[in-house]
């Protein structure tokens, strides 16, 4: 598979190198470590820090989640691989105010390990006082009882949304742990996946499709799903993602949510607005009001085609965060 790019060694720090010159006005690097970036702006004495972190590849996450009222730092990995404890304590030192800083990162083996290894660090050499949330969104990665097994995918977004909105309001440390929490509390997401992508350094596909198979359930690293089968239209999609998501968390006439349709790298905005009609017709004939609603890439796998379809279910105190303004290069809201 043809990428550019140069020694396939080099592609994260390459990458990080054009972000950051691509963003100034948003993100610095750290000179303690190349892998640590903070936002370019000076936050206020005695706010919460948020970071937040995990591997490369899955841009604009988690890079892109820097700015105004979303994450003070993040942490870099290589190709879905954790970041190491190194650069999320240098992120966490830069960003801590004293207040503390609250990590938000998936539910994988590697960032489970390194960031709490990082949170012992910063208490110990720092005294930084670190919280931890862990984001558990994906419905098809176990079943509801285990739902603290669960991987941590798109859904991740709208927990760092509360997050930095909450920590933006100046509430303090337990607090944004408390509403970041509940905000994953309130997430489902199930994605499919359509084709394979291709690590840099192989160039190989990292699974196997046939030409009219789809995989619902697949993770965003090509970890099996729940159910492989013939490709079928997007309202079939759209219908079983939504239904699985309703089953595991049931919406009635009169809520009120969230909406994340999720490109996974190569699939186009067409192809991504076709299916947020149907999700948008499947909640209106239920009477679920969709408060907001996000159509993009948000969390990618390189070039892996599908998407993911996340739901938010709101209360008038998530609706608050979820509308608060930011500003960091992915989007903007105002």
């Amino acid at each position: 598979m043809k990428k550019l790019i140069n020694n396939p060694t080099n592609v994260v720090d390459e990458m990080i190198e054009g972000y950051v010159k691509a963003f100034p006005q948003y993100v610095k690097q750290l000179p303690e470590n190349k892998r640590s970036l903070v936002t370019a702006k000076e936050t206020r004495q005695g706010k919460v820090g948020v970071l937040i972190g995990g591997g490369s590849g899955h841009e604009p996450a988690f890079m892109g989640y820097v700015g105004d009222g979303m994450a003070d730092g993040v942490a870099v990995g290589n190709i879905f691989a954790s970041p190491p404890p190194d650069p999320i304590v240098e992120a966490t030192r830069a960003i801590d105010k004293g207040a503390g800083v609250v990590y938000v990162y998936g539910n994988y083996a590697g960032d489970v390990m390194n960031f709490g290894m990082a949170a012992e660090l910063a208490d110990l050499e720092y005294g930084t006082s670190v919280g931890m949330v862990l984001v558990t969104d994906d419905v098809a990665s176990a079943p509801k009882e285990e739902s603290h097994k669960r991987r941590g995918i798109a859904g991740e977004f709208f927990v760092t949304k509360a997050a930095g909105a909450a920590a933006d309001k100046g509430y303090d440390l337990e607090e944004v742990v408390r509403v970041a929490k509940k905000a994953n509390d309130y997430t489902r997401t199930m994605g499919v996946g359509l084709t394979p992508c291709s690590l840099p350094q192989t160039g190989k596909p990292s699974f196997e499709l046939e030409e009219n198979e789809m995989e619902i359930g697949l993770g965003h690293h090509g970890e099996p799903g729940i159910e492989k089968g013939e490709l079928q239209q997007a309202d079939q999609v759209a219908d079983r993602l939504v239904a699985d998501i309703l089953a595991d968390m049931p919406l009635h006439a009169g809520d009120k949510v969230a909406v994340l349709v999720n490109g996974l790298g190569s699939t186009t905005r067409m192809e991504l607005y076709i299916m947020f009609r149907r999700v948008e017709q499947i909640l209106s004939k239920k009477g679920i009001e969709i408060h907001r609603s996000y159509v993009g890439d948000y969390s990618t796998s390189l070039e892996m085609g599908g998407c993911s379809v996340s739901l938010l279910k709101l209360d008038d105190e998530l609706t608050e965060f979820i509308d608060h303004p930011a500003d960091c290069p992915m989007y903007v809201q105002r």
